[in-house]
């Protein structure tokens, strides 16, 4: 739902999707975190964080984030803190083989995880606030298979029931320590959208090697997000992007097959992309049902190439033309550091942001 402080936010309002690239002195600091005293490693990652908001407030932003710099990677620190995880299974990821998180055991967490995050943001800044969690079926379709999890969930709809349970706690402890705006990240519903998945072509990264069945699972995964955003008294963000990986996806393909699906979902804004070469089409907006407003994603923030503000604009202006500019905010297509060896720099972010911020004032003053 809109609240009251969300409701003052103007047309084409600029908001993050949540992470901005680490500083080698952050990555540095979180690789650390266990060797040195705990007061040392808290006092210190704060100081960065009021940092990451600082920046967002200079650029402009409508709307901040904490940048997701107490994270190295988006979904990793929540699954390190709601445990039951462990890092066992290998796969190959365009052409490189790693080791990743199954669920093994039962997640234990019987209280909020993110709650002591959300507040530090509150507290330090008078902007609306985002915090972002990643989605029941995101972590579902990644983190538990049959080889590993059984024993702890005898099904991935086993998985996701109670993974809704947990992250539907976690986001009205968000909502209680004042955050405005709670985003689910939701990859995984994008990865529909692409035919080498679902016809079951190739495909780089192993794990998506699986069948994609539209009509059975679709609905499961948005009953998931549903049991989570139903009622909040906060105004939720779906956010679906085609992922990204040293500047590139690793998926393609428009959203047609999903947006109308999103019919009955119990959410207010879905996030997409459509700045990167092979992600969203501006004409899929005629299929974004009618009690859904958008997050355009105007800023590409795979490539090294920064965009012009009047690139920046005219795309935004497509959206308007097609839905209206009430329902239109302007983000960067995704997180511009998911994991936190993603190559964008601070800088990079930085004037691609400003940028955002340009085209947004130009759009409400009608200067296109």
């Amino acid at each position: 739902m809109r609240t009251q402080r969300t409701q003052t936010l103007p047309a084409f309002f600029t908001h993050p999707i949540g992470s901005l690239p680490r500083p080698r002195m952050v990555r540095d600091l979180l690789t650390r975190r266990h060797d040195m005293p705990a007061d040392h490693f808290k006092k210190t990652l704060d100081d960065a964080v009021r940092f990451a908001i600082r920046l967002q407030e200079q650029v402009g932003l409508d709307v901040v984030s904490d940048g997701e710099w107490r994270r190295s990677q988006y979904i990793r620190e929540f699954l390190t803190r709601v445990g039951g995880f462990e890092r066992c299974r290998t796969f190959t990821h365009q052409g490189e083989t790693k080791l990743t998180e199954v669920v093994v055991r039962r997640m234990a967490a019987t209280e909020p995880v993110f709650v002591d995050d959300a507040r530090f943001l509150v507290e330090n800044t008078d902007r609306v606030t985002k915090f972002a969690l990643p989605s029941p079926f995101l972590i579902g379709v990644r983190y538990w298979h049959e080889d590993y999890s059984t024993g702890a969930y005898p099904t991935l709809q086993h998985f996701l029931v109670h993974l809704a349970e947990i992250l539907r706690r976690e986001t009205e402890a968000l909502v209680n320590a004042g955050i405005d705006i709670v985003q689910l990240d939701d990859p995984a519903l994008t990865y529909f959208c692409d035919q080498r998945l679902t016809s079951g072509g190739d495909i780089h990264d192993e794990r998506l090697r699986r069948t994609w069945d539209l009509d059975r699972e679709f609905p499961l995964a948005l009953a998931a997000i549903n049991q989570v955003a139903d009622g909040l008294r906060a105004e939720v963000h779906l956010h679906c992007c085609h992922s990204v990986y040293k500047r590139k996806s690793d998926v393609t393909g428009d959203y047609a097959p999903i947006l109308p699906r999103l019919a009955d979902a119990k959410v207010d804004r879905v996030n997409l992309e459509f700045a990167y070469p092979g992600t969203g089409a501006v004409d899929d907006l005629r299929l974004l049902p009618s009690h859904l407003s958008v997050g355009m994603g105007v800023v590409d923030v795979r490539s090294e190439r920064v965009q012009t503000v009047e690139e920046v604009t005219a795309l935004a202006a497509s959206g308007a033309a097609i839905v209206g500019r009430s329902r239109i905010a302007l983000n960067p297509d995704c997180g511009f550091a998911p994991d936190a060896g993603e190559p964008p720099t601070i800088d990079e972010a930085f004037e691609k942001l400003c940028r955002l911020v340009a085209a947004a004032k130009r759009l409400r003053d009608g200067d296109v």
